[in-house]
């Protein structure tokens, strides 16, 4: 499938990522979302539009009602993205905390 939106731009926002938090642990829907922020329902309508053009957010009709949930497969290509620049800092960090244990013991 050909993407509108690039995943990235769509992580850039900080609402959107707020979103995305929110829907870690259960679903929502756009109100109960919305409810969360200090900003029109149109507005979240319009980042939950994002979220899912660019597939990290799922949805679910039932009724009148519909849940919106991350999409795991989406997130975890960020994640996968992410890993080697947490891996490098992780490395950093490491030889770091080395080369102050060993300042420390001089």
């Amino acid at each position: 499938m050909n993407l509108r939106r690039d995943i990235f731009q769509a992580i850039a926002d900080p609402t959107r990522r707020a979103i995305l938090l929110l829907l870690t642990t259960q679903t929502m829907t756009a109100g109960s979302i919305a409810i969360n922020f200090n900003t029109a329902r149109p507005t979240v309508s319009k980042h939950l539009q994002i979220l899912t053009e660019c597939e990290l957010l799922g949805y679910e009709k039932n009724g009148r009602e519909i849940y919106y949930h991350l999409n795991p497969s989406k997130i975890k290509e960020l994640a996968d993205f992410i890993e080697p620049f947490r891996k490098l800092w992780d490395d950093r960090f490491n030889k770091l905390e080395n080369l102050m244990k060993n300042y420390k013991s001089k």
